[in-house]
């Protein structure tokens, strides 16, 4: 069985307690309150969903979670309903109730492919604003309109209109975590999986050597590092990711020798230049599915690590934790309540949504390839920030 150890980090925050992640205190009680039980039918329905689980959640606390997952999958299958769930997710949303589950371009994807009526976005506003975008005629639910993203908050559509009257002409692209007025304002956007090859396509069909890249500064300076190309970029940061440094890294691997430290391309670049593999949640994963590597760290958002043991026995998780307070505030409860109130639906003015989602189709319509891995032990890209 994977194991996830926790260990704190050097001015990061510290380690966090699982049951904290899982939102054990304070939460156990909460399908009770809305008249769930742990029944003999419910066990039957979920026993074979709490085997994804078991590394992380305790039985004995599983029959607390058990009867809103399967009041979930219920009213999903009567309502015609798909939950999109997020590599960030905690596990119980993301093994248990997610019909599709991984990084923000694969459930970009599945939100326009999809042919339920209803789509539960487990994450955070832009994604559901982003499956909105991609199916106008769905009903889209976020479970909590307080799930934001500093990246996303970073900037405005008003931003980028004035970044392109100051730089008339080169290509505008944006990364995912935004809005949709930020979105309907680029000319294309990308994921970190794919952002130094959307990057590479601008510079080549607009025939430029500069190419705007917003608003993430550390995925601009990385994806720089990475093709060469003169980027343009924000002060935008992920306030999970520009928490880890290069003196955690050495701390980590002075504590456990041997191990594996894989970096997401939103971290500063001495983490990039530090760990020995680099790339989207996607990569992150098929590297420890492919590699299988006995000790391994994800510099991400902890509830990856518990997502990715659930399919890597035998590998040892070295866990610093990093929370995600806006993934966070997803919740078992919170996905029920929406489906039963069909509440918080996601709505974005008819204009605003043509202009974001030509933006994101230009993404989508280009080749599909395997997540890139970022190159590691690069020196640092210097890039205009605006």
């Amino acid at each position: 069985m994977a194991r996830i150890i926790d260990v704190p980090l050097h001015e990061a925050g510290g380690s966090c307690d699982p049951r904290a992640v899982h939102g054990a205190w304070g939460a156990l009680d909460a399908a009770a309150r809305r008249g769930l039980l742990y029944t003999p039918e419910v066990k039957v329905e979920t026993d074979h969903l709490y085997e994804r689980v078991r590394h992380v959640i305790p039985s004995i606390e599983w029959p607390a979670y058990a009867p809103l997952i399967a009041a979930i999958n219920r009213m999903k299958r009567e309502k015609n309903a798909v939950i999109l769930a997020h590599n960030y997710m905690t596990s119980e949303i993301f093994h248990c109730v997610g019909d599709f589950r991984g990084d923000s371009l694969q459930l970009a994807r599945e939100a326009a492919e999809t042919d339920a009526a209803i789509i539960v976005q487990a994450g955070v506003h832009f994604m559901a604003e982003t499956s909105k975008v991609l199916a106008p005629e769905k009903t889209v639910l976020i479970p909590d309109l307080r799930a934001g993203c500093s990246l996303a908050a970073s900037i405005t559509g008003a931003d980028v209109r004035l970044i392109k009257q100051r730089y008339p002409g080169v290509p505008v692209v944006t990364y995912v975590n935004t809005s949709a007025d930020v979105k309907a304002e680029s000319d294309v956007t990308c994921t970190s999986s794919n952002a130094a090859a959307v990057v590479e396509w601008a510079a080549r069909t607009w025939n430029t050597e500069r190419v705007i890249l917003i608003p993430d500064e550390y995925l601009a300076k990385n994806v720089a590092a990475q093709t060469g190309i003169k980027i343009i970029s924000w002060h935008g940061r992920c306030e999970v990711h520009e928490r880890f440094t290069a003196q955690d890294i050495a701390e980590m691997r002075d504590a456990h020798p041997g191990l594996v430290v894989l970096a997401h391309p939103e971290c500063p670049p001495d983490v990039m230049a530090a760990a020995d593999f680099a790339g989207s949640t996607a990569a992150l994963q098929t590297y420890v599915d492919e590699k299988r590597p006995a000790k391994v760290v994800l510099l991400t958002e902890c509830s990856m690590s518990d997502n990715v043991a659930a399919t890597a026995p035998g590998t040892d998780f070295i866990r610093p934790c990093n929370l995600c307070p806006h993934m966070k505030r997803i919740t078992l409860e919170g996905i029920y309540d929406a489906l039963v109130e069909m509440k918080h639906e996601v709505i974005i003015p008819e204009d605003v949504s043509i202009r974001a989602r030509r933006a994101i189709q230009r993404m989508l319509d280009l080749p599909k390839e395997k997540p890139r891995a970022f190159k590691v032990g690069m020196p640092e890209a210097a890039v205009e920030l605006v």
